[in-house]
């Protein structure tokens, strides 16, 4: 891994091009609303301004989650996902408030009863859209709150979450049908349905047809499956091209083996091994249906892969040393990273047992092949006399005594990567040397 000069991160590049985007086009909406966005009253004028940038913040989520290389090799898809997550429930607000406004606002103008307003407006093909739409979103928010989401299977949520895709075309048919936010400026509409459309480009190509062309091209297979403990297996996937796929050391896949899991069981999983152009690895343990059904994969089955994601990379390394901080299965990315490290690094690998030690001899045998310092912390958190905190400022500075000069990755259960990153705080180590991956892919 070689340092970046100096200068603005990839990611301080993608974030200010997303955000000046956004905003440029947050501005022509302001301009065009002010010249031709009048409603029929004072109140549906307000409905129509909340219209537009429910509409403008549906544009940015189908963005954050097109998986577009530029933005995910550079934010990292975790980061991306946590943002629509955020936006998702501005939406929902948004909406919400544009559809309360149009009910009142016709009840206003047509001296009628809110309820029987609403009802009027049920009977209108393009308000009814409108409205199923709207209870669309406002579902899923409700699904998607931490109390909801935290007692549905990811599966579940996923299969729910993509009626959302239904809700962005009752959306776009709603808008096409209603016609009369810039029914007075034929720019505006140009630019308006020329902003939805380069969205949807953007977004069907980086959900839809890159990853269609990938797999037709790179024709993904298993040929190996090599177990690594009671409770860890190897899969070897080779393909045709795989110099050209452009997947790097601690990036991921989301992996599909339609003919043995079926189509809709996926799982987002870390390459084990730097990609040399022949063959992806990727290592599992057996925590679920479809990562314990690994070790029956036969050899020959067709793999569907999505990616390579994740912004997990020496893309964002600024310093000449370099500390790998793995916790269990978090292993994997950073035994690939290990692979194809420069210069001083030291690797501290948190188990609880020995034998929780995934990869060991290769971790061992790079450790040594590369000149790296490898540490594995093994014991329960809080056990022994003094205490087993691997991870407080103190013990971490004491493994690490040039931490602050290092470039910091960090890959983990959510708790030991929380309490890292504590405490690389604490250390003073600069945040734009801290490097963390988190798995979400909801």
């Amino acid at each position: 891994m070689a340092a970046r000069r100096a200068g603005l991160s990839p990611a301080v590049v993608a974030q200010v091009v997303l955000g000046a985007g956004f905003l440029a086009h947050l501005v022509v909406v302001e301009v065009l609303f002010a010249t031709a966005g009048s409603g029929k009253n004072s109140v549906l004028t307000v409905a129509k301004f909340f219209a537009l940038h429910a509409a403008s913040i549906m544009m940015l989520q189908l963005v954050l989650v097109a998986r577009l290389p530029f933005l995910d090799r550079r934010i990292g898809m975790d980061r991306l996902t946590v943002w629509h997550r955020w936006v998702g429930f501005t939406l929902a607000w948004t909406v919400l408030t544009h559809a309360t406004l149009v009910v009142l606002g016709y009840a206003v103008l047509y001296s009628m009863p809110v309820l029987a307003t609403f009802l009027s407006l049920a009977g209108v093909v393009a308000s009814l859209l409108g409205m199923c739409a709207a209870a669309i979103i406002l579902a899923m928010a409700a699904f998607s709150l931490r109390y909801a989401r935290r007692r549905m299977q990811y599966e579940t949520w996923h299969a729910l979450h993509i009626g959302l895709y239904l809700a962005v075309l009752l959306a776009l048919v709603h808008q096409g049908l209603e016609g009369t936010t810039f029914a007075s400026s034929p720019a505006a509409r140009a630019y308006w349905w020329t902003v939805w459309a380069l969205v949807l480009l953007a977004f069907l190509s980086g959900r839809v047809a890159l990853p269609i062309w990938r797999n037709v091209h790179h024709r993904f297979r298993v040929i190996a499956v090599v177990p690594e403990s009671d409770d860890v297996v190897s899969v070897y996937v080779t393909g045709r091209d795989l110099h050209r796929l452009g997947a790097r050391a601690g990036q991921f896949f989301i992996w599909r083996f339609p003919a043995h899991n079926g189509w809709w069981q996926a799982n987002p999983f870390s390459l084990s091994a730097a990609p040399d152009g022949r063959t992806l690895r990727l290592t599992a343990k057996a925590v679920g249906t479809t990562s314990a059904g690994l070790r029956q994969l036969p050899v020959g089955t067709r793999a569907f892969l999505e990616g390579p994601y994740g912004a997990f990379t020496a893309m964002h390394r600024t310093r000449p040393a370099t500390l790998l901080v793995a916790g269990g299965v978090g292993i994997t990315p950073i035994r690939a990273m290990l692979e194809e490290s420069s210069g001083p690094t030291v690797v501290l690998y948190r188990v609880q047992t020995m034998a929780d030690a995934v990869l060991l001899p290769e971790l061992r045998w790079l450790a040594d092949e590369r000149g790296a310092r490898l540490h594995v912390l093994a014991g329960r958190t809080g056990s022994g006399n003094p205490p087993l905190a691997p991870f407080e400022p103190a013990n971490l500075a004491a493994l690490v005594p040039d931490i602050a000069t290092r470039d910091v990755y960090v890959c983990g259960p959510r708790a030991m990567t929380d309490a890292v990153l504590r405490s690389l705080r604490e250390l003073g180590v600069p945040r734009g040397q801290v490097h963390a991956e988190r798995f979400s892919l909801a």
